[in-house]
């Protein structure tokens, strides 16, 4: 089979699971999430002042505005509707498949991708276009759900790797992040116990 005809197979496939994008409207208990971790991220992280964030998978912008308003300059990358929510708040937003990244090398000092990673049909490959636009010394934060909880979220429509934690840890330490770890973030919800996992990982200096 023909380099070109593996590509047009790849393109039809991903433009179908395309279809199964859904809007991120706002969440209380992520919102709460969200604004703890980049404030811990903010503290400990060392970002220069004016430090390039690229908020993979960005939602409706919190994220963006925490960090905007941080003195940062965040880019986020969506698909669907959340763009132009985005775009509405007056963020600098691009609709970006995140696998595919369309930035050069080392553009970024933090790489923030909070519930989207879990949305990739090849996570190797999506962590490793992180890592190539992260600058030497730059941070990943991945924030995922974990399987197999009583928020069952493996049976989500447009989640296909949901993956085990160690799974998790060796990808990162495959595509060459430094020292990955991860923090348990459980909370109680109305189907159950559930269970995020929050990662940090830098690039080697």
């Amino acid at each position: 089979m023909s380099i070109p005809e593996r590509y047009r197979r790849l393109d039809a496939f991903l433009q179908r699971v395309r279809g199964e994008i859904y809007a991120e409207p706002a969440f209380d208990l992520h919102d709460k999430v969200t604004r703890e971790m980049a404030a811990y991220l903010l503290k400990t992280a060392g970002l220069p002042p004016g430090a390039k964030v690229l908020d993979v998978g960005c939602g409706q912008g919190l994220a963006l505005e925490l960090f905007r308003d941080a003195g940062l300059a965040p880019v986020g990358i969506t698909l669907g509707e959340d763009l132009e929510v985005c775009r509405g708040k007056g963020l600098d937003v691009v609709e970006m498949d995140f696998s595919f990244l369309d930035f050069p090398d080392e553009s970024f000092h933090l790489v923030w991708c909070r519930h989207a990673l879990e949305h990739s049909i090849f996570p190797y490959f999506t962590l490793a276009e992180m890592h190539r636009v992260l600058k030497p010394g730059g941070v990943l934060y991945v924030e995922v759900p974990a399987p197999d909880t009583a928020c069952a979220h493996q049976a989500n429509p447009n989640h296909y790797s949901v993956l085990p934690k160690s799974m998790w840890l060796e990808l990162m330490r495959r595509t060459g992040f430094v020292e990955p770890r991860a923090s348990d973030l459980q909370f109680k919800t109305g189907a159950g116990p559930d269970l995020y996992w929050a990662f940090f990982a830098r690039k080697p200096g």
